[in-house]
C-alpha cells in the first residue's frame, strides 16, 4: 500500500492542518481530523445512496450518502471527493462544495468519529458500478421519503450521514 493512505489529515478547529496520523489511531484517540462526504442526485430529485459493506472497520451494513472518506496527506480535498467516488462507485461527474460540518460520534469497538466534513454535491442518472469492498448495495431515494426514514429508522443510517440531512437545505441543492 502506497505511504498516505491510511493516514489523516489532523485539523484545528478551523479546518486548518495540525499534522497527520494514522488512520485507526486518530479514530481511536478521537482527534479532529479532516473528511468529505459526497452527495450525488438525479435529474428527479433521489439521492443515490449506498449501503456500507459489512467488512467495513466502523458503521458496516449501515445506509450512508454516495460516498465519503478522508484526503489524504498532501491531496486537496475536492480531488479526493473525485477519486473516492470513482473508487466506491464506478462513476465520475462534476461535484461542487456545499457545506462543510463538524461532529463528533462514538462508535463500536472504541472508535470516534471526529472530524470537520466537507459536502459535495453532483448529479448523476447512470447505475453505478460498487465496489464490493466499499459498498454492498446501492439506492436512489426521495428526498423527503429518505429525511422520513432517517428520522423513525435512525439505527439504518450512519451517524454523519443523518447530520448531513439535517444540515442540507434546499438552497444547497440549487
Amino acid at each position: 500500500m502506497m505511504q498516505g493512505y491510511d493516514q489523516v489529515i489532523l485539523v484545528d478547529s478551523d479546518d486548518r492542518e495540525t499534522g497527520v496520523m494514522e488512520k485507526m489511531e486518530a479514530h481511536r484517540k478521537g482527534l479532529l481530523h479532516r473528511a468529505f462526504s459526497v452527495i450525488v442526485f438525479n435529474d428527479e430529485g433521489q439521492m443515490l445512496l449506498q449501503q456500507r459493506a459489512l467488512s467495513k472497520y466502523h458503521s458496516a451494513g449501515l445506509w450512508s450518502n454516495t460516498c465519503c472518506s478522508h484526503p489524504r496527506p498532501g491531496e486537496e480535498t475536492h480531488a479526493a471527493a473525485n477519486r473516492r467516488l470513482l473508487e466506491e462507485m464506478g462513476f465520475e461527474c462534476e461535484l461542487k462544495e456545499i457545506f462543510t460540518f463538524r461532529y463528533r460520534a462514538e462508535l463500536e469497538n472504541g472508535l470516534t468519529e471526529h472530524e470537520i466534513d466537507h459536502v459535495y454535491l453532483g448529479n448523476y442518472n447512470g447505475i453505478p458500478e460498487i465496489n464490493a469492498e466499499e459498498a454492498d448495495a446501492w439506492r436512489y431515494a426521495d428526498l423527503e421519503e429518505l429525511t422520513a426514514d432517517a428520522a423513525a429508522n435512525p439505527d439504518h443510517y450512519t451517524y454523519w450521514f443523518k447530520v448531513l440531512l439535517k444540515e442540507l437545505t434546499v438552497r444547497d441543492l440549487i
